[in-house]
Parts: C-alpha cells; sequence; structure tokens
C-alpha cells in the first residue's frame, strides 16, 4: 500500500503489479453449488472488459450514475471495480428511475425499467452463463462482454475527490472509499498479503462491502464471498475455512 493508490482502481493496479496469480476472489453460492476462484489478474480482466463495456458501449463517464440491482457475487464485484475504473459513480441498490445506466440481476427487472437510459441483465447464472432468452429492453451483460478489450484506459481522468460510491443513502468519495476499506482491514483481522476474509454479508450496506471487496483488497488479502450461507451446515463451513484457508469471517 502506498499514498498514490488514491482510488479502488489504483488498489487493483498496485495489486496485479504485486502478484497477479494469487486468488483475489472465491465465490460460492450455496443455493446453486457454484464455486468460482479468481485470480487478481483473472478478476483485473473482467474489470477492464466491463470498464471498455460501461464507456465505450454505454458512454458512460465521470460523474454518471450507476445503479447496481444485484446481490453480493463476484460478478457485482467486478461492476464496482469497473464503476471506480470508469469514475461512474455506483449507486447499490439505487433508484434506477435517477441513474444513467442500470445492471440488474433476474430478480429486480421490473423496477429496473424505470431507467431512462442503458439498461444491463445480468443472468447471475454459474460461469456467467447468458439468459436463455434476453430480456426486453436490456442488454444480456454476457453476451456484451466477452468482445470487449482486455486493456482499458479512461478517457477521462479519475478524480480521487469525486463521488463513487453511494450505499444505504451515504455518499463516498472514490479517496474515502479506500481510506474507510484501509480503516476496516485490522478490526476485520486482515492482517496482509495472506488473509483470507469469508464474507456472508449482503453487498446493500458499507459493512458488506467492505468485507467483501474493498478490505480485503487495501490489505492485500482475499476475499471468500458467500451467497445463500445460511443453506450451508456448521460442519460444512467448518470444513469451507478449512480447505479456503480462511483466516477471518464475517457473518
Amino acid at each position: 500500500m502506498n499514498a498514490t493508490e488514491r482510488t479502488p482502481a489504483d488498489l487493483l493496479r498496485s495489486a496485479l503489479a504485486a502478484d497477479p496469480g494469487r486468488p483475489l476472489v472465491t465465490f460460492y453460492d450455496d443455493a446453486t453449488g457454484e464455486r468460482v476462484e479468481l485470480s487478481v489478474a483473472t478478476f483485473a480482466n473482467w474489470v477492464a472488459k466491463t470498464a471498455n463495456l460501461l464507456q465505450g458501449d454505454l458512454a458512460a463517464g465521470p460523474g454518471d450514475r450507476v445503479a447496481l440491482l444485484l446481490p453480493a457475487h463476484w460478478q457485482t464485484a467486478v461492476w464496482l471495480m469497473a464503476c471506480a475504473s470508469v469514475g461512474t459513480v455506483a449507486d447499490v441498490c439505487g433508484n434506477p428511475a435517477a441513474a444513467d445506466v442500470v445492471v440488474s440481476g433476474p430478480d429486480t427487472l421490473e423496477a429496473a425499467r424505470s431507467c431512462s437510459g442503458e439498461r444491463i441483465a445480468m443472468a447471475l447464472r454459474p460461469l456467467g452463463g447468458r439468459f436463455p432468452q434476453p430480456p426486453e429492453g436490456f442488454a444480456d451483460y454476457a453476451v456484451e462482454v466477452p468482445g470487449q478489450g482486455d486493456l482499458f484506459a479512461p478517457f477521462a481522468p479519475v478524480e480521487p475527490e469525486e463521488p463513487a460510491l453511494i450505499v444505504a443513502g451515504a455518499e463516498y468519495t472514490a479517496a474515502e472509499v479506500v481510506e474507510r476499506a484501509r480503516r476496516d482491514a485490522p478490526g476485520l483481522d486482515l492482517t496482509g498479503p495472506g488473509s483470507r476474509l469469508l464474507s456472508a454479508l449482503p453487498y446493500d450496506t458499507w459493512e458488506g462491502l467492505s468485507a467483501g471487496l474493498y478490505a480485503p483488497l487495501a490489505a492485500g488479502g482475499s476475499v471468500v464471498l458467500c451467497r445463500n450461507l445460511d443453506r450451508l451446515g456448521e460442519e460444512a463451513l467448518a470444513k469451507r475455512i478449512e480447505s479456503e484457508r480462511v483466516t477471518a469471517t464475517a457473518r
């Protein structure tokens, strides 16, 4: 960590330079049995492609609001970092009618239709699968993102002091996201490289976003992000903690 890291995108670039092959996000969905492990390099590639989609095809730029109607999921983490890379404001569970772009999971499509701007739908299926039939009025993320470029460069500089995130009614600049994540890390027992935090917290609060993405990234650690963890028994959870070399939990 260094003083030049003023935005979440800076944190990801530093992680990529330090150790691109290490795990960054390991995702479980205990309703479907899905497990996905993303190294820093693989995660960064998804972020670059998504940022190119956001900046290029969706014509979003600094200050534009992107409503993310998505659960705690590895693809949501990608979108959060793509927004940070472009300089748009990620409005988590925000009002789509007030957004320039809406990104919706399969359960919030009707609400997302109130967005008069660009609409992206995400099936949230295992392996990033597409919808059997794209929802009317939406572009299917899984169709649009594979052809995007693997390298990303913003058209305009991302300013650390500009708004970057809205969650639970609170707004944070990019610098505040980084600063708060760094402050949170010790309390989450994230002590540096090798730290692995298992988080089952939803993404609709700062605490969930910090534990589920920002604090592990800021600390040089990684996250085991679990959706529907309540379906897993204590014995199975203990085995997961052991097999994933988890060093701390947030539930």
